[in-house]
């Protein structure tokens, strides 16, 4: 979740000497980021470091993120619902062949991020990876992991501590861009790492990184 909402807590943990984990109302310790938002907590709680496989779960998780990019994650979680009822639950076979009509349908509704660029990045990765994958099922899973990193050898102990690029996420932006990918740039490709459990950037104290 290199996004607006840990950016902003890593500031603040950093500003105010504020702890990097914060014990929820169950009693549960987890990263300061997710006590912003009950949806923060689900996600942090069941998805943000969780492995993620499957060629159409990581198209979708490629999307979002791109659909993110300038702004806050959280923004994207409450509006996933709709993203999955516009774009065919990210089904490639169905987004690729997407028409005018729907591609307008999809600007004119509201309960997306409406950015004409973003929609028909959408369509066009679709069709890349229908590419990758009719002869190979899976390859698209296969390319986007052959970028994790090694665990860390010492978990993260302060927010601040997380990057927001590396030299992996550099590596599979570069590689997803020379086969005709958008929005796939290193801030977006860590924070799909994160989000895919590419990386597990739980800090030391949270319940997740137990």
């Amino acid at each position: 979740m290199s996004d607006n909402g840990l950016a902003e807590a890593a500031r603040e943990e950093s500003a105010t000497a504020k702890p990097s984990v914060i014990i929820g109302d169950d009693g549960r310790a987890r990263c300061r980021w997710a006590a912003s938002d009950p949806e923060y907590l689900r996600y942090h709680d069941e998805e943000w470091g969780t492995p993620l496989h499957g060629d159409q779960r990581l198209y979708e998780k490629l999307c979002l993120e791109g659909f993110q990019a300038g702004l806050s994650w959280i923004t994207i979680l409450r509006r996933r619902p709709a993203f999955r009822e516009v774009f065919h639950d990210f089904d490639p076979k169905r987004v690729a062949i997407m028409d005018d009509a729907e591609i307008e349908a999809a600007m004119l509704d509201a309960r997306i991020i409406r950015n004409r660029a973003k929609v028909l990045s959408t369509i066009k990765n679709a069709r890349l990876t229908l590419e990758l994958v009719e002869d190979h099922p899976g390859a698209l899973d296969k390319l986007l992991w052959s970028f994790a990193p090694p665990s860390r050898a010492e978990r993260l102990t302060a927010l601040a501590e997380i990057p927001a690029v590396t030299t992996e996420s550099t590596a599979m932006s570069k590689a997803l861009r020379a086969q005709g990918f958008g929005f796939v740039g290193p801030t977006t490709m860590y924070a799909l790492m994160q989000s895919a459990g590419m990386v597990d950037d739980h800090v030391e104290g949270c319940w997740r990184a137990a």
